[in-house]
């Protein structure tokens, strides 16, 4: 049965995370980061691994906003989601 919150792999190869995964896993970066307990390469190492799980956030928050703003009423008032470019006449 398909998890939604699963990885995937991307066109590149690299595994991805889904949204909930790596929002976890900055969530506890920063925790470790904060905690002042870190030598600097560390702290470094860390922030770009950050950098890279914000970058995902955010890739995979404009995914669902693009899902989002396709999703449309049709005729029975149920919604449906709309491919790209595409109207439904009223």
């Amino acid at each position: 049965m398909p998890n939604s919150t699963k990885s995937s792999e991307s066109a590149s190869g690299e595994k991805e995370l889904a949204f909930e995964d790596a929002l976890k896993k900055l969530e506890n970066i920063v925790e470790s980061m904060e905690s002042g307990e870190l030598p600097l390469e560390v702290l470094l190492t860390r922030f770009e691994e950050g950098t890279r799980l914000v970058k995902t956030c955010q890739s995979r928050l404009e995914e669902a906003e693009l899902k989002i703003s396709k999703l449309e009423k049709n005729r029975t008032g149920d919604f449906t989601l709309q491919p790209a470019g595409r109207v439904e006449e009223p």
